[in-house]
C-alpha cells in the first residue's frame, strides 16, 4: 500500500461510516485535532469521537480534495488537503468544509495515520 492508497481508503471508510475499516488505518497512539477544537489521543479516544460523529451525521458524503504531499519517504508521509462533508443532523441538511493535515507512518508494508489535524477553511 502507498500513502496515497491509504488516504483513499481512509476517505472511503469515512464516507461509508465504516469505523472498523477506518480504525485499521489509525495508529494506536495517534493524536487527532478536530476543527471544533477538541483533541483525542490514542485509538480508543479517537474511536469514540469518530463513532459520535458517525452517529450524529446521517447520510454523510465526506470528500478529501486536492491532497498535496509535502513529505513522502520510506518511513513517513505528510499531506495537506481540503475536505468537504454534507449530511443530515437531527433531520436538517448540514454541510461544512475545511483544511486537513495528515501524518502517516509506515508499518511493515502498510501505512497508518499517526496524526490528523482538521481546521475550518478560510473565511469567504
Amino acid at each position: 500500500m502507498t500513502p496515497e492508497e491509504c488516504l483513499r481508503q481512509y476517505e472511503t471508510a469515512s464516507r461509508n461510516h465504516d469505523l472498523d475499516a477506518l480504525l485499521e488505518l489509525i495508529h494506536d497512539d495517534a493524536v487527532y485535532w478536530f476543527s471544533n477544537g477538541t483533541s483525542h489521543v490514542g485509538k480508543p479516544a479517537i474511536a469514540r469521537a469518530i463513532r459520535h460523529n458517525f452517529e450524529t451525521i446521517e447520510g454523510e458524503d465526506y470528500r478529501i480534495l486536492d491532497p498535496c504531499w509535502l513529505i513522502e519517504n520510506d518511513g513517513c508521509a505528510v499531506c495537506t488537503y481540503r475536505y468537504e462533508w454534507a449530511g443530515k443532523i437531527n433531520g436538517e441538511s448540514m454541510s461544512g468544509a475545511g483544511r486537513g493535515t495528515c501524518v502517516m507512518q509506515r508499518r511493515g508494508e502498510s501505512w497508518m495515520v499517526v496524526h490528523e489535524h482538521l481546521s475550518q477553511g478560510p473565511a469567504s
